[in-house]
């Protein structure tokens, strides 16, 4: 059982830090130096699929109750790691944490997923929003981070992430989830203007998050563009890419331990490779459809690459699984600059033996292409 000890009163973050690391393939990948072997994380590796997190997370009450504990937080952040060779660890939170820190009043309905109770849908309503004050409406977040620093001791490092400007807008505008993305996608066409004063917010609040998470600990971020993909090509580049670039260039990533390095994934982003490479990310994340090879090719020493293995992959047998893990490790080559993970989040039904053969191939096969 995992017991990370809360902050005491007036103890300040920075104090919680170990600064030695003792597995830096992350940060060395990130960085495109040569590593002895791939390392390797998953998005979402903290979460349902596994029967330890469900304990916890029925132990916190609700999903928000659990965000909002950093003693509990960092018990979930570590939990995979006890399960699996992992050479990361990430946050457990959630990309909507900003939005709700902003007065919209997230919740979770059964079977809906995430709700807003008072979404942003009018020019007044948008010049209107509150900009948080990330120091107080999100300590539980910084807080769970140097929880999470203190308790790994420097046996990897922590990713800390936020979404992306244009994925926080969608939920804020459509009020959850959504299938048709009418109400952004209306207010893009009909009202761009009002979405570029949204979105302006939004990356004030990210930027000022982020750079509260390096604070606190981070040792590398990322950003989630979920729905970017969603986007026809100009408004991808308008509405996306450029308030991402914004928030990198304005994060203060220089730090005592070193720059802290960024990695940018849109869902679907196969089609702005390019593009992606140029805002200035240190890494760039592949979904499934993306050929890594001809990824490898067009960003060439512009930034590394995660991913990029298809999560259903997960369902398959032990030898399928392999096979898989192969064909991605031997598509990018021995070069340096490769972060193994899944093209998207690992699903809740997946067997978390399944996840353990994946891991163990990586490590195993990557070992001898980087010795060839």
């Amino acid at each position: 059982m995992i017991h990370c000890r809360p902050i005491r009163l007036g103890e300040p973050q920075q104090a919680l830090l170990v600064t030695e690391l003792h597995n830096d393939r992350l940060l060395r990948a990130l960085r495109r130096e040569p590593v002895d072997r791939t390392p390797v994380w998953i998005m979402r590796q903290a979460g349902r699929y596994l029967p330890e997190y469900r304990r916890v997370r029925a132990q916190a009450g609700s999903f928000m109750a659990l965000c909002r504990n950093p003693e509990l937080a960092c018990q979930v952040t570590l939990q995979p790691l006890e399960r699996y060779p992992l050479d990361a660890a990430i946050l457990f939170s959630d990309i909507l944490t900003v939005p709700d820190a902003m007065g919209l009043g997230l919740y979770f309905a059964e079977g809906e997923g995430p709700r807003f109770e008072r979404p942003v849908r009018s020019t007044r309503e948008i010049a209107n929003l509150a900009q948080p004050d990330i120091a107080s409406e999100l300590r539980y977040v910084t807080d769970a981070i140097a929880l999470i620093r203190r308790e790994l001791s420097g046996r990897v490092p922590l990713i800390g992430f936020s979404g992306s400007p244009w994925t926080l807008a969608t939920y804020m505008v459509e009020g959850g989830s959504s299938r048709e993305f009418r109400r952004i996608k209306t207010l893009l066409y009909d009202h761009p203007r009002a979405l570029h004063q949204l979105l302006d917010r939004v990356v004030q609040a990210v930027t000022d998050y982020l750079n509260a998470q390096i604070e606190a600990g981070a040792q590398a971020l990322m950003i989630f563009d979920t729905w970017g993909g969603t986007l026809a090509h100009e408004a991808y580049l308008e509405f996306s890419l450029d308030p991402a670039r914004r928030i990198i260039e304005a994060l203060r990533r220089d730090t005592p331990d070193g720059r802290v390095p960024v990695i940018l994934f849109t869902k679907g982003g196969g089609l702005w490779l390019d593009a992606l490479a140029e805002v200035g990310a240190d890494a760039i994340g592949l979904d499934w459809s993306v050929d890594i090879a001809r990824a490898r090719q067009r960003i060439g020493a512009r930034a590394a690459l995660q991913g990029n293995l298809d999560p259903c992959v997960l369902y398959g047998a032990p030898e399928v699984i392999r096979r898989e893990v192969r064909r991605v490790l031997e598509a990018y080559g021995p070069h340096p600059g490769h972060v193994f993970n899944l093209g998207h989040g690992i699903h809740p039904e997946v067997d978390p033996e399944r996840v353990s053969v994946m891991v163990e191939a990586v490590r195993e096969l990557s070992a001898h292409i980087h010795d060839s």
